[in-house]
């Protein structure tokens, strides 16, 4: 998934909405439900996509790295 975004011929902005979209797209789908292995699953794959979005734009990916570590 994230490397076909970042092999896309878009912008590097729509290539970072993408990505966000993804990112988006995971979150909402864990529910109360969701075991624990699951949210780490997830959070992993945020970590995956954001420094995606570092190799596209370092500030951006690395404010959203840090706010992840928080």
């Amino acid at each position: 998934m994230i490397e076909n975004i970042l092999v896309e011929q878009i912008p590097d902005k729509e290539k970072i909405d993408k990505l966000l979209e993804l990112d988006c797209n995971l979150y909402t789908n864990l529910g109360s439900d969701s075991t624990k292995t699951e949210k780490q699953e997830v959070k992993r794959m945020s970590r995956k996509i954001y420094k995606a979005i570092q190799g596209i734009n370092e500030p951006i990916g690395k404010s959203l790295i840090q706010a992840m570590d928080k």
